[in-house]
């Protein structure tokens, strides 16, 4: 499998069959996406150490950044209305934004945890 399929499917760095998240969260019923603590395959531990995903925020910025103006660039085709625009941009900002606080966290553990997998 490749890096990019298991980061999308959220699956253990190290052994790329076990699930990073217990539960995918839902912004609309006020619940946050769940990790466990290690793989239920390998036993790799997700969690290494007190704020170890503090630098995930910054990559969910970017995501949420990247994603916002994106939005606001195809709304300019369909409406002139900026402020159509502006309620697009933040109505999908909440939308996407446990499927950003997942895939952030999944990138940061495949940049600084899941180089020396074995194949």
């Amino acid at each position: 499998m490749s890096h990019f399929h298991d980061i999308i499917t959220e699956k253990c760095p190290k052994c790329g069959e076990g699930q990073v998240f217990e539960t995918k969260g839902n912004v609309f019923l006020f619940r946050m996406p769940k990790m466990y603590k290690t793989c239920s395959c390998c036993g790799h531990h997700f969690h290494k150490e007190t704020g170890y995903f503090f630098g995930a925020m910054y990559v969910s910025y970017a995501l949420a950044v990247a994603e916002m103006v994106a939005l606001f660039i195809v709304m300019q085709f369909f409406t002139k209305n900026f402020g159509a625009m502006i309620g697009g941009v933040a109505v999908m900002a909440v939308v996407l934004s446990m499927f950003n606080f997942r895939l952030s966290r999944m990138l940061w553990i495949y940049m600084f945890d899941g180089r020396d997998r074995n194949l």
